[in-house]
């Protein structure tokens, strides 16, 4: 997911929050063999008048790279600057798909409990209640609410001790990426214990001469109002949000003048577990569950019994709309599950040395989502890691993963009846482009592909508070994705 997505909202005073963000997620585009050899360069032709054409056609600054190949032999068709490692931003998630499925397997599930220790009986539990996460990261308010409700089915109507929240099963981290605004949802913290992809809903209403602000944990059924974050409307022109952490809180403050007359936006939330723990405590009195004080842990206690748990989809499903949709939490969520390392950049590490030996390749890995600073990748070598996946029985459920869409026509509005199919993964940042994947024909023949475009000292010179939108950012990426649609028009054309 780009630093930037536009369905943020772009950044100007008055627009900057003037729609409402709805939805779990943000949008965007979208295991190789041992065996199977990287495509050789050594049938790569020069690009010719057509492609250089298309490049200098489309006045990007920076840095292009792109290289195809037919996928039934790897023979390398065209490339050009396919050797220059720049960062994939989130085609960095089709990598992460394949780690994920082979350490965790299709049938994976990610488990959220609920504990006890200590007896109940006539419906009072003399001891602790404990909602223990289990890294899922799609749980949201409302199968939280779900997960309460058959507690309630059980007859738990008290608990005499402790709410325990447990939140380590996966490492904590305060925000994704340390190089984005801080305000920006898709970079919230990552936990064992997630809601709403950590992520809060701040809704205002101009009220007189003030605003109604309120924060809540919105879901299709619930609408639990939360307090662990707290706002408040000042007078300043930037920034336009500001953080401060309190004890088990998230304080923000918004500039007045950017408000509107009413909207909604997610903000990320830094402390998940106490936020996860005031929304289930929201359920359980919805419910008639009265509970006692709450208390989040990183240790989950001995002897601790299971009363009902949620189990999410299964992994096939979880990383399908991560692809689609591009959320980063979730990529670093099966990341650090796969790996079981314990911290970001020993995750990333792991998956580094897998890739390298998986696909014979050199890049280097910083996350698992591509939003941080630390990643880079060549074309050829993403293009190789496409052609490994889609011969071995084991990656080939990449191809179906991606999304799909008909091949784009020159202006790169996708042509959905076409018979020439697209799936591919995009990844997009501050005066980053990329697209990487497959074009299928109607009888079957495949290109593997990869385009990559940045523009790296222009992305370095933008300060971090004006990373979600900055000035120039939307024509680049603009100018970009026609090239990419053209790209493949092209090469649909002339190989397919």
């Amino acid at each position: 997911m780009k630093a930037g997505s536009g369905a943020l909202g772009n950044l100007t005073r008055r627009g900057v929050l003037a729609g409402l963000v709805a939805g779990a997620a943000l949008p965007a585009w979208a295991e190789a063999p041992a065996t199977s050899p990287r495509p050789k360069a050594r049938a790569a032709a020069q690009p010719d008048a057509g492609a250089g054409a298309l490049v200098e056609a489309a006045k990007l600054t920076g840095t292009i790279g792109y290289i195809t190949a037919d996928l039934a032999t790897g023979r390398v068709l065209e490339s050009m600057g396919a050797e220059v490692e720049m960062p994939p931003a989130s085609v960095t998630k089709a990598v992460t798909t394949l780690f994920a499925l082979e350490r965790l397997g299709p049938e994976h599930r990610f488990v959220t409990r609920v504990m006890r220790l200590g007896e109940v009986k006539d419906g009072r539990l003399t001891g602790d209640l404990i909602l223990a996460g289990g890294g899922d990261p799609e749980l949201d308010t409302d199968k939280l609410g779900d997960l309460v409700t058959a507690l309630a089915a059980t007859g738990l109507r008290e608990v005499t001790g402790r709410v325990i929240i447990y939140t380590g099963a996966l490492p904590d981290r305060e925000a994704i990426a340390p190089d984005q605004p801080d305000y920006v949802g898709y970079n919230p913290a990552v936990s064992g214990m997630m809601l709403n992809f950590n992520r809060v809903n701040f809704v205002w209403k101009q009220a007189g001469d003030g605003y109604q602000m309120t924060m809540n944990a919105e879901g299709e059924r619930f609408v639990p109002p939360v307090s662990m974050a707290t706002i408040e409307a000042v007078d300043r022109e930037l920034p336009l949000f500001a953080y401060r952490a309190g004890d088990g809180v998230d304080h923000w403050s918004v500039a007045r003048g950017a408000l509107g007359k009413e909207g909604g936006r997610w903000l990320p939330v830094r402390h998940p577990g106490d936020y996860a723990g005031q929304v289930f405590r929201w359920h359980a009195a919805a419910q008639g569950i009265k509970l006692g004080a709450q208390e989040v842990s990183r240790s989950l206690p001995a002897g601790a019994v299971e009363i009902v748990r949620h189990e999410s989809a299964p992994l096939p499903d979880i990383l399908r709309k991560m692809l689609k949709f591009s959320t980063n939490l979730t990529a670093e969520v099966v990341g650090l599950t796969a790996s079981g390392a314990g911290s970001q950049a020993g995750s990333a590490a792991v998956m580094t040395n897998w890739a390298r030996r998986r696909f014979k390749i050199s890049a280097t890995f910083g996350d698992h989502s591509g939003l941080g600073p630390v990643t880079r990748i060549s074309p050829a070598e993403m293009m190789a890691v496409m052609v490994a996946a889609r011969h071995d029985p084991k990656g080939a459920g990449l191809h179906d993963l991606m999304r799909e869409m008909g091949l784009p026509d020159t202006k790169g509005k996708a042509q959905e009846k076409a018979g020439v199919r697209v799936h591919a993964k995009s990844g997009t940042m501050n005066f980053v482009s990329n697209l990487a994947g497959y074009v299928t024909a109607p009888d079957g023949r495949e290109l593997a592909f990869a385009v990559f475009a940045a523009d790296l000292p222009r992305r370095e010179a933008v300060p971090v508070a004006q990373r979600e939108n900055p000035e120039g950012d939307t024509a680049w990426v603009k100018r970009a994705r026609r090239l990419q649609a053209q790209m493949l028009n092209r090469w649909a054309k002339v190989y397919l």
